[in-house]
């Protein structure tokens, strides 16, 4: 066992329950010690906002801890940057973890979030994206096609059904 604890900063809001996020804090256990501290921002601005990200962030805290993690949590400012601002302690923490949605249902990965973190920090940052937390379609299945003997490629026919004229 390694005699250095690292103390992990993890920033997250919807994908703090995300297995793969647990995935990830396991894994990074298994290299040596850690401590993990969730920053959660607040779901909106003021203290409502706080308030409303609470029984989330203990969920979370309280599944890693059941997974044998350290860990405890802190909601931060509504802005994801804002809350890294006002939490960040050089002295406090080692590495960090920021945990997205995949793709362009990710709002801090379209922000450069993790880029973003790395440069104020100065210090090794992990991209998890929860690919288990994808967002389901916004539409339904696509409409049916009109049943042509072509389906929808009939539009592509050329001389119609009567020929020439």
């Amino acid at each position: 066992m390694a005699s250095w604890y690292a103390n992990v900063l993890v920033i997250a809001s919807v994908t703090a329950p995300s297995a793969d996020l647990l995935a990830a804090l396991s894994e990074r256990a298994e290299r040596g010690p850690i401590g993990v501290t969730l920053l959660m921002p607040a779901t909106e601005i003021g203290l409502a906002g706080r308030e409303a990200a609470k029984p989330r962030l203990e969920e979370a805290v309280e599944r890693w801890r059941a997974a044998g993690i350290t860990a405890e949590g802190v909601v931060g400012d509504s802005d994801p940057m804002g809350a890294v601002h006002d939490a960040w302690d050089p002295s406090r923490f080692d590495e960090v973890i920021v945990s997205t949605l995949p793709g362009e249902a990710s709002r801090w990965t379209r922000n450069d979030l993790p880029h973003r973190v790395a440069a104020y920090t100065g210090v090794p940052v992990t991209h998890v994206v929860a690919m288990d937390m994808r967002p389901a379609p916004r539409h339904g299945p696509p409409p049916q096609t009109e049943r042509a003997p072509m389906g929808p490629l009939s539009v592509l026919t050329w001389g119609g059904r009567g020929g020439r004229g």
